[in-house]
């Protein structure tokens, strides 16, 4: 076989796994009784993160596995790659488990991705809970068409418990009853109307994976519709994020981006030339729209990230529509 043939296989077989341009569905919302796996698709968390997701899925009613890894410690994650890997395989071929629940974020869930096809992903629908790290995952999840769930992970069920307004939440989008939020304006809200899919998480992940045609939820031989990007991060600097921000729009990311919402930016060293981080970032994006001539609603200050406080679920891959004004920001799933 000589290197055009193989070249010409190659790209055939990368067609059938990824750019289905299937629209992402919900895998069975939960009813009492059902089982969720806990298990840390990425760092090693506390044990006492392990412990209060437990009891706390247990208080809601749901039967509770705790993966024999969850505590693993190897180097800088839970397990190596492939340990994790077999385990996340184990929960989705496990007719029983109806979601995972990943106990923390960290680093290391994009090694899943080199081991894992969104084929497999497709042939076993379940939701997978998680933020930060995660959105790796929830990216892989909306490639193969399932939706996937962004909310606050073990340490908010430890600070929390059971009857947190936020662990209320996820505990309805759990069951299926999905919200609107209703959140204040911000001074530097665009106003606008703007309907699609939702999708996104952190920043620092979502430019990790940016192009790659079978695990970034934002390539256009993905998903290519309307699209309601949300974005967060933690602990980067003004220049990492306008160089992400930048490298979103040269990756051709944003084209299909029809609504932004900017949620939190937390632990970052202030700088004097930017108030804070939403200043760069709406400098940035409009400049940016300016050069592509793009045109969206941008709304700041949306309660999910970092700020467990107010970290609200987030169902990736649900029609939303979004409403921005410089008063109030509406966002609602659409039926």
């Amino acid at each position: 076989m000589n290197l055009k043939t193989i070249a010409a296989a190659c790209v055939a077989a990368t067609t059938t796994i990824a750019g289905a341009q299937t629209m992402p569905k919900a895998p069975d919302f939960l009813k009492k009784g059902d089982t969720i796996a806990v298990m840390s698709l990425a760092s090693t968390p506390k044990s006492e993160y392990v412990d209060a997701t437990t009891n706390v899925l247990k208080q809601w009613g749901f039967n509770v596995v705790v993966s024999p890894l969850a505590l693993a410690k190897e180097k800088l994650y839970a397990g190596t790659a492939d340990q994790r890997t077999a385990e996340l395989l184990k929960y989705l071929r496990d007719p029983k488990v109806k979601a995972i629940f990943s106990s923390r974020g960290g680093y290391g869930s994009a090694q899943i991705l080199s081991r894992i096809s969104p084929d497999t992903l497709a042939k076993y629908p379940k939701w997978i809970i998680g933020y930060s790290d995660i959105t790796s995952i929830h990216s892989a999840q909306l490639c193969a068409g399932n939706m996937s769930i962004h909310a606050s992970m073990g340490s908010k069920m430890l600070s929390g418990g059971p009857e947190n307004e936020i662990n209320i939440m996820l505990l309805n989008t759990l069951k299926g009853k999905l919200p609107k939020y209703k959140v204040p304006g911000h001074e530097y809200n665009l106003p606008g109307k703007a309907h699609g899919i939702i999708m996104g998480g952190n920043l620092s992940l979502i430019d990790k994976i940016a192009g790659s045609r079978r695990y970034d939820c934002l390539h256009e031989d993905n998903i290519p519709k309307d699209i309601i990007l949300f974005i967060e991060d933690v602990g980067e600097d003004f220049f990492g994020v306008n160089g992400m921000l930048d490298h979103l729009y040269l990756s051709g990311a944003m084209k299909n981006v029809r609504g932004l919402i900017v949620g939190r930016f937390t632990d970052y060293k202030p700088v004097s030339e930017y108030k804070d981080m939403n200043e760069l970032i709406i400098e940035t994006v409009t400049a940016l729209n300016k050069v592509y001539g793009y045109d969206f609603p941008i709304c700041f200050d949306f309660p999910v990230g970092h700020d467990e406080e107010w970290n609200y679920p987030i169902v990736e891959g649900h029609k939303v529509t979004l409403n921005v004004t410089k008063h109030k920001v509406t966002l609602t799933y659409d039926k």
